[in-house]
């Protein structure tokens, strides 16, 4: 029997993890929400960036749908929710529980590879907020 081919170690991807439980607002049932779910996907796998995808179930939570999917970059994923198709599909991203759903891959282990890749996120991520790369001296206008 030839050997099974094995996906591409993580690179500096973003993965993707948003969880959803049954029955869904605004699907009849689970049958209609899987439908949404590959009409997502299926939408997310046009934009550029895209590497691939998965729609699970969990084994012990059947009630508990889970929509993955890798991004090249962060950017990619961003600019994909931009795109006019994926933005007629919101009513099902926002039955997704609310909660951090991208992720940069860090380490990624093969049976016989190890592939670490350094973050992208910003060393001062946690101290930059909006307005904070404005210079001291730009005027906020007179607003009195």
């Amino acid at each position: 029997m030839p050997e099974q081919a094995r996906a591409a170690p993580y690179r500096g991807v973003v993965l993707v993890v948003t969880r959803h439980r049954l029955p869904l607002p605004g699907h009849a049932d689970t049958a209609a929400a899987l439908a949404a779910a590959r009409d997502v996907l299926a939408v997310l796998a046009e934009q550029k960036g895209y590497v691939r995808g998965w729609i699970t179930r969990a084994v012990d939570d059947p009630d508990l749908l889970v929509v993955a999917h890798e991004w090249a970059d962060a950017g990619s994923y961003r600019r994909a929710l931009s795109a006019y198709d994926v933005k007629l599909r919101w009513p099902f991203f926002l039955t997704a529980t609310d909660e951090a759903t991208a992720f940069e891959v860090l380490v990624s282990r093969m049976p016989d590879s190890v592939v670490e890749s350094p973050s992208a996120i910003a060393a001062d991520h946690d101290t930059v907020g909006l307005g904070s790369a404005a210079g001291p001296d730009i005027s906020t206008g007179d607003f009195a």
